[in-house]
């Protein structure tokens, strides 16, 4: 089952529907008969291991998980080690580049955890809206109810009293907005970053800059985001 590696710190702090976790477990299990799906069964998770709710200092929160073959590694937007970057990844590594004026450090490729490893290690959430997909598929798997689980998440994040800063990237990310009111969130919202839209807001909005100066203020030490 999909939740049994649900980290009990998540799970005993969530509050979800009656039944829903075994429905989203179901329907993904049948994806999974009639073709390939990603990320990795095992893995559907991954963003929440070792990442406990207190410590989280950055959200980013995609659409849905890369639908390449040996893309998608269960980190929003991440792939694992030594695996070539898809598109939406390479024009985050381009904006980040140009917002913080650094390099971006390609031994990172080879990180154990996956390219955005170090950023998980730090605080920051890689979530997607939906945490499946078929092969090839965009949005295959947005009608499987993984949105309330995520909501579910962000409810749980919005509902601490820690400065917060939320990524929303992409239209479906966007809808969860409204989950996040407290003057100790400070929402950053652009199209997504793929190929198809990062011309229409992502570039040049400068995020990385944005999310760490407003952490600073806080008193909250900021993400290294080019860093190991």
């Amino acid at each position: 089952m999909i939740f049994g590696q649900l980290p009990i710190e998540w799970g005993m702090r969530l509050h979800l529907p009656v039944g829903l976790l075994e429905s989203i477990d179901a329907a993904v299990q049948e994806e999974r008969l009639a073709g390939i799906c990603f990320p990795p069964k095992g893995q559907e998770l991954q963003a929440l291991n070792s990442l406990r709710p207190e410590a989280i200092k950055v959200i980013i929160c995609g659409q849905d998980p890369y639908h390449g073959p040996g893309q998608a590694d269960g980190l929003a937007f991440s792939v694992a080690a030594g695996v070539p970057y898809p598109p939406s990844l390479r024009n985050i590594i381009r904006e980040a580049i140009s917002d913080l004026g650094q390099p971006w450090p390609l031994e990172r490729s080879f990180d154990e955890d996956g390219c955005l490893g170090s950023w998980a290690r730090q605080g920051v959430l890689l979530l997607n809206d939906v945490l499946t997909v078929r092969t090839g598929e965009p949005g295959s798997h947005a009608h499987l109810g993984w949105q309330e689980f995520t909501g579910a998440l962000l409810d749980l994040m919005s509902d601490q009293d820690q400065p917060l800063v939320v990524f929303l990237w992409g239209e479906r990310a966007k809808a969860h907005a409204w989950r996040f009111t407290s003057s100790k969130h400070l929402i950053l919202r652009s199209s997504h970053p793929s190929p198809l839209s990062a011309f229409r807001g992502f570039f040049g909005s400068r995020p990385f800059s944005t999310a760490n100066a407003w952490l600073e203020a806080q008193g909250v030490v900021p993400i290294n985001w080019m860093g190991q």
